[in-house]
């Protein structure tokens, strides 16, 4: 039997990923620059890739965000070992005006941005008066605070976990895919005057309980708890910038920077620069939104681990 081309085996394994929840309906899957650096294919490859997955009905294009999984993918058992992708509607969460005004308030946000976001848009995309949506939701500010817990209880955090260091990896990890699936999401979690955001506090309580028990006094659980979901938002600060930058212009960040490379060049052509110069070009050296996050949340945890070590009792 022939072997399956290169972009079919990768599309089998982000379906895979979609199968299990790890992406979830709404969440934005990797862009052919990422498939093309995590699994080393061409540019070609990767774009294959993403229209099997399309032609599968497993994702989505949406304007100005990227391609997302869609959300009325669900999944059929064939075989053992073995799912078919299907369509129909997905689970509702729960019922009543409210829910269906963050639900849709949601839509809205996610494939336009914060700033389309009105309470007449909600109420012409219900084909319901405006005033009507008051009887439910006090103000913007409230609607947006139920907005960001819905998008937290939408992704769960896993139950199990081994160890300390896991545990803040999954909820850094959680996180950070919910500011991708929701560019607006990350501006509107300040740490100076936070939403009461019920599930989005459970990741602190989470953390702080994974910290528990390893020599740390409480001020030091709290603010390591407090000053990683603050580097996972700052991480994501430019997101909702780069998803209105792509729909005003059409291009994304990749893009982007290829326009300007011929600029770039002449900019480093005194030498000024030698050291940016000579790395950037560097066997091996990509950055990019995640490599720097990933980057990041590493160094964070040794500086965590390192602080353990340096609290835990000397054994005798």
């Amino acid at each position: 039997m022939a072997e399956r081309p290169p972009y079919l085996r990768i599309a089998d394994t982000m379906e895979a990923r979609i199968e299990t929840g790890e992406l979830r309906p709404g969440d934005r899957v990797p862009s052919t620059r990422q498939i093309r650096l995590r699994w080393g294919v061409a540019i070609a490859t990767a774009t294959k890739v993403l229209a099997a997955l399309q032609q599968r009905g497993l994702v989505r294009a949406v304007p100005g965000v990227g391609t997302v999984v869609a959300e009325r993918v669900v999944a059929e058992t064939v075989t053992p070992g073995r799912r078919k992708p299907r369509t129909e509607p997905v689970e509702p969460g729960p019922e009543g005006p409210q829910a269906e005004i963050v639900r849709t308030a949601l839509r809205i946000a996610d494939a336009e941005g914060l700033q389309a976001l009105t309470m007449r848009r909600i109420a012409t995309a219900l084909d319901t008066a405006t005033m009507s949506l008051y009887r439910h939701v006090r103000n913007k500010d409230e609607l947006i605070a139920l907005m960001a817990d819905a998008a937290f209880a939408g992704r769960p955090l896993p139950a199990a976990y081994e160890g300390w260091r896991e545990r803040l990896e999954q909820c850094a990890h959680t996180q950070w895919g919910l500011y991708q699936a929701h560019p607006w999401l990350a501006r509107t979690m300040s740490l100076s005057r936070p939403l009461l955001v019920p599930h989005g506090m459970m990741h602190i309580d989470a953390m702080l309980r994974a910290l528990d028990g390893l020599g740390l006094d409480d001020n030091a659980r709290m603010h390591t708890a407090v000053t990683l979901f603050g580097y996972v938002r700052g991480a994501a600060a430019d997101l909702e910038a780069e998803a209105a930058a792509t729909r005003d212009t059409g291009r994304d960040g990749e893009q982007w920077l290829r326009a300007r490379e011929a600029e770039l060049s002449r900019l480093l052509t005194d030498g000024a620069l030698a050291a940016f110069q000579s790395v950037r070009r560097a066997p091996g050296v990509e950055i990019g939104v995640d490599s720097l996050f990933a980057y990041g949340l590493e160094r964070f945890l040794d500086g965590v681990a390192a602080l353990i070590d340096a609290r835990r009792p000397a054994e005798s």
